[in-house]
């Protein structure tokens, strides 16, 4: 049985182009930027992990957030919380936690489509082909795990419960400009934390009425500002992390002297 129909084009083959994408612009930059910032970030966390030193200044209870908690015997006095690992040095010093933070990164909404598009190119950008011929969703092993989120979310909040003690823990000797850098990370990573999608779903979730769930609403609303700038957020924390760490590494290492402001 034929049908037809009037109209322009009804009726007629698509347009038989042999070009990947008629985009004219720069599509590619982004991604490609996505990639050398992630892989260098990446780079330098791994060095820093397994390097087991200059991780801890102990005049002023600076610890970096990489080592934090530090759970190993060679933590000396920045062990807060014990040592129940060994000294392995495939073993870094805060392997209970960075686990759960790698987790909460990959499976973040906005690390998944930085890492898709440039790593994966899947796809690289808008208008766009896919790399790949295939497409099945997060529905099979490994990307299944993305649904894990919610879980790394938990555990993510209780870190940074363990990095604002470390800044309050390095207050008590005073003031330097360790202690505002550790403050500005662990604000900022608060701010990274709570505007995860998880969160916001979590605090203002399955309500029918916010009229009869004020507390709730209002603390909604302000998790959904921050989550407006969840990929901000994101690369700031990126930037915060590792300033907090060379910061600190370099004080350790009496590469320069913590410019004192109290005490």
């Amino acid at each position: 049985m034929t049908t037809t129909a009037s109209g322009p084009g009804v009726g007629q083959a698509r347009a038989a182009i042999s070009a990947r994408t008629l985009r004219s612009d720069r599509w590619w930059l982004a991604p490609l930027i996505t990639f050398l910032g992630l892989t260098a970030w990446v780079a330098y966390a791994t060095v820093r992990v397994f390097l087991h030193k200059w991780f801890y200044v102990a005049d002023y209870h600076y610890l970096t957030p990489f080592y934090s908690p530090c759970l190993t015997d060679r933590c000396g006095d920045a062990a807060e919380f014990g040592t129940p690992l060994p000294s392995f040095w495939l073993i870094p010093e805060a392997a209970f936690t960075l686990p759960f933070l790698l987790l909460f990164r990959l499976t973040c909404y906005y690390y998944r489509k930085a890492y898709y598009r440039s790593f994966w190119l899947s796809p690289p950008a808008c208008a766009v082909p896919d790399g790949h011929k295939s497409y099945s969703g997060e529905t099979r092993f490994p990307l299944i795990f993305q649904n894990a989120h919610r879980y790394a979310f938990y555990a993510a909040f209780l870190i940074s419960i363990v990095n604002t003690w470390d800044a309050i823990r390095a207050q008590t000797t005073g003031l330097g400009l360790g202690n505002l850098i550790l403050w500005i990370n662990v604000i900022m990573l608060w701010a990274y934390t709570v505007s995860c999608h998880s969160c916001r779903h979590i605090v203002g979730g399955r309500l029918k009425h916010f009229s009869k769930h004020p507390v709730r609403y209002r603390l909604w609303t302000f998790v959904s500002k921050l989550n407006a700038r969840h990929m901000q957020l994101a690369w700031i924390t990126l930037g915060t992390l590792a300033l907090t760490d060379f910061y600190i590494m370099a004080v350790s290492a009496n590469w320069i002297s913590d410019l004192r402001i109290i005490g």
